[in-house]
């Protein structure tokens, strides 16, 4: 009878499980789409002071995601090529919806969602997974666990998720069908191996790593010290908000450069396959910084840090909060269902 019960508890934490991954997915894509709007705004400004050309190359974040999108023609069809006469970004704002109406802040939103769900999943999933197993290792207290965590889940997740980019990137551009992709991506293969599937990876773990071992170290450090003040034993929304918007902060300061490189490595990247003439491999990520410190000094390695702490910071701060949340849920949940006859 003891031993059907443990059954019973195991098979209800999975399903408990499943469902706050599922729940994890959903908030993740809840502020995907609260700071779209942040991104469409920036694209079309970016746009109106230097018009999008056949070929040209952009990255469009939502905050902890970025997609590489391939300018396809020379007309003004595609919304981040919609003409406009914006004097900041209130007044392109305010102009978008009265001209284009409110839809139009999340134009190009679909692809960013797509993308979101296996990173999410595999990113979230594999720092549970890694946090439970290195405090089984090295004590629930070890201030290193969230920074093994934070770095090896954002390995896993970068590694599996640049091949479908690289692969969705293409798609858009080249309106492949799939039969014409796997010929595509099979030659390549023939020709320069499976590693060409991982081009520009370097450049995103070297931000993604860093930025993720700095956001959680930093977080669990805030929790603590706010639970301590507030003399609670588990955080509140209020409390995972307001660190997961301070910790998110730092991180995003810290690792601007990175940010930067791997912007302008990505964009050199698929500028020099959509070009007509065939020209060299992929830039390293130390011959970009050395670039990009000659043409612009060291203040261009911290080129647009105010619109990238205004996506990340909230973007931070729901997410933790609503995975807080989620967890602490289905966790006294799961005391209760634990404590039935």
């Amino acid at each position: 009878k003891k031993k059907k019960k443990v059954v019973q508890v195991h098979s209800q934490v999975s399903v408990q499980f499943c469902i706050f991954r599922a729940c994890s997915v959903f908030l993740n894509d809840v502020f995907f789409i609260l700071v779209t709007p942040l991104d469409v705004i920036k694209t079309r400004l970016q746009a109106q002071s230097n018009p999008f050309s056949k070929g040209k190359c952009f990255v469009y974040s939502s905050g902890l995601m970025d997609h590489i999108h391939v300018c396809e023609n020379g007309d003004s069809k595609a919304w981040y090529k919609k003409p406009g006469h914006f004097k900041g970004m209130l007044d392109a704002f305010v102009k978008i919806i009265q001209i284009e109406g409110i839809r139009s802040l999340w134009s190009g939103l679909p692809p960013t969602l797509i993308m979101a769900l296996p990173a999410t999943v595999i990113y979230f999933t594999c720092y549970d997974q890694l946090s439970e197993a290195l405090k089984s290792r090295l004590g629930k207290d070890n201030e290193h666990i969230p920074v093994l965590a934070g770095s090896l889940s954002r390995v896993g997740s970068v590694t599996v998720v640049s091949p479908l980019e690289l692969i969705r990137t293409r798609m858009q551009y080249r309106r492949l069908s799939y039969k014409q992709l796997y010929a595509c991506i099979s030659s390549e293969v023939a020709v320069d191996g499976w590693f060409s599937l991982w081009r520009g990876w370097s450049s995103t773990v070297l931000r993604d790593v860093p930025f993720s071992a700095l956001y959680w170290h930093n977080y669990e450090r805030f929790k603590k010290m706010l639970c301590k003040e507030a003399g609670v034993h588990e955080p509140t929304f209020f409390i995972a908000f307001t660190s997961g918007v301070a910790s998110g902060s730092i991180a995003a300061v810290i690792t601007q450069p990175f940010d930067v490189v791997k912007t302008r490595t990505q964009t050199e990247l698929w500028t020099r396959e959509t070009s007509e003439i065939p020209q060299g491999g992929c830039p390293s990520a130390w011959a970009v910084t050395r670039k990009i410190i000659t043409q612009n000094g060291i203040t261009g390695l911290f080129a647009g840090i105010i619109p990238r702490l205004s996506k990340v910071a909230p973007a931070c701060a729901i997410m933790i909060s609503s995975y807080e949340y989620g967890k602490s849920f289905f966790s006294h949940l799961n005391e209760k269902m634990n404590q039935r006859p």
